[in-house]
């Protein structure tokens, strides 16, 4: 989508929330769409529970979303820069 108005219905909205499309065309007429996640601009991804629109660090345990360390030691954790799970104007892609 290019047009900036016609995106701000998602804005403020979270992750798991459904969103009704009808301002973005006669197509999207009737359909509801629920936001599963996304990436910033810089490729970070949202996390669910993060209740903010911009990037934190956070210390992540392996296995998690964002975190993507297949060796290592038992119980290890790293600072892992993630996004948060409300929809602002800096991202790049929408699930």
């Amino acid at each position: 989508m290019e047009d900036e108005k016609k995106l701000r219905i998602f804005y403020e909205k979270r992750m798991a929330q459904d969103v009704e499309v009808d301002a973005l065309g006669d197509e999207f007429k009737g359909y509801v769409l629920r936001i599963t996640g996304g990436q910033d601009k810089e490729g970070f991804t949202m996390k669910q529970g993060v209740l903010l629109n911009t990037r934190v660090r956070l210390l992540l345990p392996k296995g998690t979303t964002g975190f993507a360390n297949h060796r290592g030691r038992e119980g290890e954790r790293k600072r892992r820069s993630v996004r948060g799970c409300i929809v602002g104007p800096d991202l790049a892609v929408l699930n």
